[in-house]
């Protein structure tokens, strides 16, 4: 079969499509015929081994699993002896962020994983955009307990994670500032976003409103630059560790203050984030946003397209023409 092989850390370079063995599912897992897979903040992560904690999870010196790729959607063409969840046939979609080898023409999972089956009204290319962003936006969102009327500002909100911390800010009553730039103003009212803020024409900062929960989806603000616009009781979170690894410093210290407090992004469920975004799919109430497609052996323009940094919801790669 086909792959994406990356033998060591590095730019998006030291990518090389190769012919791999077919893998062979065991007793707990399903093999998938992959007909879809992205390029995300999370494959760069792993790709790079940036930041260098990350190394503790995919190989200190090396990549652990030589084929990359976090999120998937396929089909089952065979399962393990002791498989009672899926059968050969079955449309599936999964995540793991440590990386499941979804940049290859078939892959091995285990039923027990962030795995399930399909909504009957997505594509293969939108299911597999639909849960890297999402499972991120939701982690960091479920852990402030967001009420009805609050009003919630997302920083950087048309890009995977700010795409979908907009749906699930108003699917939980919020009312949601979405700042962006001047192209995807449209993108941002289109998925609930009640006010948007171009940031190339106005500094967000000084706007005056005070939100309950600020969420920089793109790590490229500070607690220190959005204090001033949180309540007393406020919370900022924030998709990267900040400069210096500040937002750990802050997290630890501003719970003592009581008063407005930094959480660091949680890792959070990835099954339980699968299947609510499933849940929201399902109902009509969350929509896949993908700017571009590359076909497999175009990856690493891909990699090199999501590394600038300026993409507008996810990128998808496809493996299946027809």
């Amino acid at each position: 079969m086909k792959a994406i092989v990356c033998t060591r850390y590095g730019p998006p370079g030291v990518l090389e499509l190769r012919e791999v063995v077919k893998p062979v599912p065991r007793d707990k897992e399903v093999l998938v015929k992959v007909y879809a897979s992205t390029v995300n903040r999370t494959d760069c992560g792993i790709l790079r081994a940036k930041p260098f904690i990350i190394r503790f999870f995919t190989g200190l010196i090396k990549p652990k699993k030589q084929i990359l790729g976090t999120e998937f959607a396929g089909k089952i063409e065979a399962v393990g002896r002791n498989v009672s969840s899926y059968k050969a046939g079955d449309k599936v979609f999964g995540f793991h962020g440590n990386g499941l080898g979804s940049h290859a023409e078939y892959m091995v999972i285990p039923e027990d994983m962030a795995l399930t089956t399909m909504p009957e009204n997505i594509t293969y290319k939108q299911a597999a955009a639909s849960i890297e962003g999402a499972h991120y936006a939701y982690s960091s969102i479920s852990r402030v307990d967001l009420k009805s009327g609050q009003k919630v500002l997302i920083y950087g909100s048309s890009g995977a994670i700010g795409s979908a911390a907009v749906q699930l800010a108003k699917y939980f009553g919020a009312y949601v500032t979405a700042v962006c730039s001047t192209k995807n103003i449209e993108l941002a009212k289109s998925l609930g976003a009640d006010k948007v803020i171009d940031y190339r024409q106005k500094d967000f900062t000084k706007e005056g409103q005070k939100y309950n929960f600020i969420f920089d989806a793109v790590g490229k603000s500070s607690f220190t630059k959005c204090r001033t616009l949180l309540q007393p009781d406020g919370v900022f979170v924030s998709s990267d560790l900040g400069y210096m690894a500040q937002n750990i410093f802050f997290a630890l210290v501003t719970p003592i203050t009581r008063g407005k407090r930094v959480l660091l992004p949680s890792p959070g469920d990835e099954k339980a984030s699968l299947l609510f975004i499933k849940k929201l799919i399902e109902a009509g109430k969350f929509k896949t946003v993908i700017d571009r497609e590359y076909p497999l052996e175009q990856i690493v323009e891909a990699y090199k397209y999501v590394e600038k940094g300026q993409k507008t919801g996810n990128v998808v790669i496809t493996l299946e023409r027809n």
